[in-house]
């Protein structure tokens, strides 16, 4: 299985996948930058006008809801609608479902009249769409755990693969339940990680074979960078602890 999920990270440094995303506006350098560091190509989009044209040359367009606004759902739902037309991915964050009534409605709205690809959410964001009672405050997650046979249950109603990640990754298409471990806590303490996550895995997806394995490899490979990266911090803060102390 390693050997399957490095060769869809080697595919999308190989073949640039273009990924449009209409997101929120608190991530999109972020976001951005997660994708062009992984070898995709990220285009950010906030008008409604570009929504066919944009379809037309994406490899995967991804619909965020973390600052959501009127005119946001209007062109997510345009969007969706041309992706599905063209044949393209469509990627959907449902960020904070659970919180408002406006959330949940937009949610609703996009699985209902859009084919969604992949849900990327964390667990209680996906435990609601899957209609359990999970508290939900802002676009924080307040479960610990998961359900597998749920996920399974919401990919086959929706049709979607459906990744829950939290401090174990959970992947399925409705059938086999695939997990990741890999990962860093610190991630919960950087703004945007999930966000980011969700466009990245649809830039995996779209050059995969195997869609529920493309995502599965974006999840491990995002998990292993920021294992890599808590490492590092954690290098740079013991030397400038021993600098500060007179020792070598």
């Amino acid at each position: 299985m390693l050997k399957r999920l490095w060769e869809v990270r080697e595919e999308v440094r190989k073949r640039r996948p273009l990924i449009v995303n209409i997101t929120n506006n608190v991530v999109t350098n972020f976001t951005a930058n997660v994708l062009l560091s992984a070898g995709a190509s990220p285009l950010m989009s906030e008008e409604i006008e570009e929504a066919e044209a944009l379809a037309k040359i994406a490899d995967a367009v991804v619909l965020n809801i973390g600052t959501l606004h009127v005119r946001q759902v209007r062109y997510c739902l345009k969007a969706g609608a041309q992706a599905n037309l063209f044949g393209k991915p469509v990627i959907f964050d449902p960020v904070g479902v659970g919180a408002t009534p406006f959330r949940d409605q937009t949610a609703q709205q996009i699985l209902s009249k859009i084919e969604v690809s992949l849900i990327r959410g964390n667990y209680g964001e996906i435990s609601f769409l899957a209609g359990a009672a999970n508290e939900v405050t802002g676009v924080d997650n307040t479960s610990a755990e998961t359900d597998a046979d749920m996920l399974q249950r919401l990919a086959k109603d929706t049709g979607a693969v459906v990744a829950a990640t939290g401090q174990t990754d959970y992947v399925t298409d409705g059938g086999a339940v695939f997990t990741n471990a890999t990962g860093h806590i610190l991630l919960q303490s950087v703004t945007g990680t999930g966000c980011a996550l969700t466009s990245l895995a649809g830039a995996f997806m779209a050059v995969a074979d195997d869609k529920k394995v493309g995502v599965l490899a974006a999840l491990a490979f995002y998990g292993a960078a920021a294992e890599k990266a808590a490492e590092k911090a954690k290098d740079k803060r013991y030397h400038r602890e021993n600098k500060r102390a007179g020792r070598k």
